[in-house]
């Protein structure tokens, strides 16, 4: 078996036959292997973009559920016949006001109705409600002169109640939209260098921060529809930074302008902005994280402080004195 092994080995014949061999087999696997291999990168890509659709779908649903936002509702009956009969407009309807109502996201005359009513009924309701709690109740026992000024008191808190709660609207509404912006702000950035129109690129860019921030693609949205029926695209402009309130997106709407009346280019301008807001919102966080050692000072001096002492001390105390 051995001296046949050997004897084949070294007959060049053989040799080269099973060269050949293996010659035209990888020949044949070279050529056969890109039609029976499976593209597993791309199958991996296409199974990453649906997840990432259902997603998306799932979350805006999610988020229609949560804020049905309508930009046309009609007002409440009773309320328009408050406005209508006391002519409400005429002394608590303001530029002011309805320039704030539309900073909250409140738009049209249901909004502007709705505040005016209930600017007319909280102060009355709470300084009713003062009187019986102070005179009929006799809840609190002072003399009748502070007892008038807490009714006093108690009717300009509800003058001030609906300002209050707009200003907070106003507050958070920004604070979702600044944190938002750079992001979007990127996007808007790719899509203007990929060659979209404002207008498009507007609108998808309102589309995929939706999931991020309802505030923002609504007002994008908004500023996509006044794009394509306002006579001058400059009040656009200005009315998205209106509407905001914010100097980033001031300052966008601004070379946004600029760019349409001279010419110039804007994704060199873009870049510049979107970089100033990632570096604002880098320094408002290091900001807060600044903020936060003399934030806990407190706590740490009434919580943990004397927790750790008698965590420290009981022991010593038990062997000082002989407790058991």
């Amino acid at each position: 078996m051995i001296s046949l092994l050997y004897s084949k080995l070294s007959d060049p014949q053989f040799i080269a036959m099973i060269l050949v061999g293996i010659a035209a087999a990888a020949t044949v696997l070279t050529i056969a292997a890109p039609f029976v291999e499976t593209d597993a990168l791309g199958r991996r890509m296409k199974a990453v973009a649906t997840e990432r659709e259902k997603i998306r779908a799932r979350e805006r649903e999610r988020l229609a559920k949560q804020q049905k936002v309508s930009l046309r509702q009609e007002p409440k009956a009773y309320m328009k016949q408050v406005v209508e009969r006391f002519k409400l407009h005429d002394w608590l309807g303001t530029e002011t006001a309805k320039h704030q109502l539309q900073m909250a996201g409140y738009r049209g005359q249901s909004a502007e109705i709705a505040f005016l009513f209930f600017r007319l009924v909280v102060p009355i309701i709470l300084t009713l409600l003062t009187i019986f709690y102070v005179f009929v109740l006799k809840v609190v026992d002072a003399p009748f002169f502070v007892r008038v000024g807490i009714v006093i008191g108690a009717a300009f808190l509800g003058v001030k109640a609906p300002e209050i709660y707009l200003a907070n609207t106003i507050k958070k509404r920004q604070l979702a939209i600044r944190r938002a912006w750079p992001d979007a702000l990127d996007l808007l950035l790719i899509c203007v260098e990929s060659g979209m129109s404002i207008e498009q690129a507007f609108r998808r860019v309102s589309v995929e921060v939706g999931v991020q921030c309802v505030a923002l693609a609504e007002e994008l949205t908004l500023t996509t529809a006044e794009l394509s029926y306002l006579a001058e695209r400059r009040a656009a402009y200005e009315n998205l930074a209106n509407r905001t309130g914010l100097e980033a997106v001031k300052a966008v709407t601004t070379a946004l302008i600029q760019a349409e009346r001279y010419g110039t280019p804007l994704g060199q301008a873009l870049r510049v902005l979107a970089q100033e807001s990632r570096d604002m919102r880098m320094n408002e966080a290091e900001k807060k994280a600044a903020a936060l050692p003399p934030k806990l000072t407190v706590p740490m001096i009434l919580f943990f402080l004397p927790v750790l002492f008698v965590v420290i001390m009981t022991p010593a105390l038990i062997q000082v004195f002989g407790w058991k």
